[in-house]
């Protein structure tokens, strides 16, 4: 629990929200005075997730929102301005990813254009939606969540696209946004401990050690980068892509192994 305060009076809206990163989100946020709109495509998650943060004493509604849908996604801007007074900080988590076939050829369409509807052109939905509201308030922030996956081959072809556009898309808004007092920024997290590696438990451990700082991430790990750059202490930062990954980007592990360094 934080002792912060940097959110109190801020209406925020968290996409994918309903668990992992987001829901890791959506508490921290609540724990320093934001009020929190859990939104998710599943929508009885997102309610017991905002559920939860309402029996800590935080505040915290609910609402099923698809992103690929302009309207679901307009529906839940409007919700967040008419319940909190304003929309003050957007964080786009929502995303989609499908394994890949085991050869790029086979690769089908409708696949790749539900990776990038979602992860992608659903955070552009999010932010146009928003982006009025978030100028009229005189403090918005947007951040999004990316992927280590935009900067590297990880494999997840369409995913990876979208993750990687995801930072194409937080340095052109920052420079559209910048005029209007509106800051964009993006978090890049590495291996996170989440429900999609849940039962794969021997795949975190065999992936652990190509982390020079010894463990894959926790949600709470992003969560604290995503506030803090939503926050008014990132109040000189726009456009900025934030790794947060362990080192995992940074540092060759495999390389200085096979040469025997520590």
């Amino acid at each position: 629990m934080t002792d912060l305060d940097r959110f109190a009076g801020h209406g925020v809206l968290v996409t994918g929200a309903a668990r992992g990163i987001g829901a890791a989100v959506a508490r921290r946020i609540a724990q320093e005075g934001g009020r929190v709109l859990v939104t998710d495509q599943d929508a009885p998650e997102a309610e017991r997730t905002a559920a939860a943060l309402r029996q800590q004493g935080l505040s915290a509604e609910a609402l099923g929102c698809d992103v690929g849908e302009r309207a679901s996604v307009e529906a839940a801007v409007a919700h967040t301005v008419s319940a909190f007074g304003s929309l003050d900080v957007l964080v786009n988590c929502a995303a989609h990813c499908t394994p890949d076939p085991p050869l790029f050829e086979d690769d089908p369409d409708d696949a790749w254009a539900r990776d990038l509807d979602i992860t992608l052109t659903g955070a552009y939905r999010c932010c146009r939606a928003a982006l009025p509201h978030l100028a009229a308030c005189g403090r918005g922030a947007v951040v999004s969540v990316g992927s280590v996956n935009g900067l590297q081959d990880f494999g997840n072809h369409a995913y990876s696209a979208a993750k990687a556009g995801l930072g194409s898309l937080t340095r052109t808004l920052a420079g559209h946004a910048a005029a209007r007092g509106v800051r964009v920024n993006l978090v890049v997290p590495g291996t996170v401990r989440t429900s999609a590696w849940e039962g794969r438990d021997d795949d975190l451990d065999a992936v652990r050690p190509l982390y020079p700082l010894g463990r894959v991430g926790e949600p709470e790990d992003i969560a604290a980068a995503v506030a803090f750059l939503a926050s008014r202490d990132a109040a000189w930062i726009t456009g900025t892509t934030l790794v947060v990954d362990g080192g995992l980007t940074a540092v060759n592990t495999g390389f200085r192994t096979a040469l025997g360094h520590p």
